[in-house]
């Protein structure tokens, strides 16, 4: 499957001067909600991410009791990741999401992990890891097991997770901290994803 070219299809990488939940400025943006908007295409990407995780981590993929992803994200792939896993082993894959409350990445709505659960963390991108770093705390916190990391795209910088981390597409996408934005300076408005405003 060529995610880029999927991606560009579909007009979900975008050109500008964006505003990433990083804080970051970035001249592109994958704005996976315009491609994960087709079940069709939805069910192939996560059934080719099920296919690498496979290679990565074996076996152990039938043990896995709950997805966990980020809102908002992370919600429409983790749940048909878990789908998915419910139909191949034939038994219950939960997926369940988290929301950020003063700050911090929390679970609400009555969703649970218990110390017997093992869990992999699902995220549509990757840039910096900050949120999937937040995520495997919580899962620590639960004194859960983390099985691995999974991503659709991952355009970090090579970062550790201290977990196994698997993508359909590794990209590098230039970010700069605002002070030193080229973008910046060139005056170019700035975007923040998914609101279409524009910040300055």
């Amino acid at each position: 499957m060529d995610i880029l070219k999927l991606f560009k299809e579909k007009e979900a990488l975008l050109e500008g001067h964006f505003l990433l939940s990083s804080g970051l400025h970035s001249n592109k943006y994958i704005q996976c909600a315009l491609v994960l908007q087709y079940p069709d295409i939805t069910e192939k990407i996560a059934d080719a991410l099920i296919m690498k995780l496979l290679d990565t981590i074996g076996d152990k993929i039938s043990s896995v009791t709950y997805i966990l992803s980020p809102a908002i994200g992370g919600i429409v792939i983790g749940q048909e990741i878990a789908r998915l896993l419910t139909r191949k082993f034939n038994r219950t894959v939960k997926s369940i999401f988290t929301e950020r409350e003063n700050g911090l990445m929390v679970l609400r709505r009555g969703f649970k992990i218990s110390d017997s659960d093992k869990v992999i963390i699902v995220e549509d991108v990757i840039t910096t890891g900050g949120t999937t770093k937040e995520l495997v705390e919580l899962v620590k916190n639960f004194n859960a097991e983390l099985i691995s990391c999974l991503c659709i795209i991952d355009r970090s910088k090579n970062i550790n997770l201290g977990y196994p981390l698997t993508s359909l597409e590794k990209i590098n996408i230039d970010t700069y901290q605002s002070e030193n934005c080229p973008l910046c300076k060139q005056n170019i408005p700035l975007i923040k994803p998914g609101s279409r405003k524009m910040i300055r």
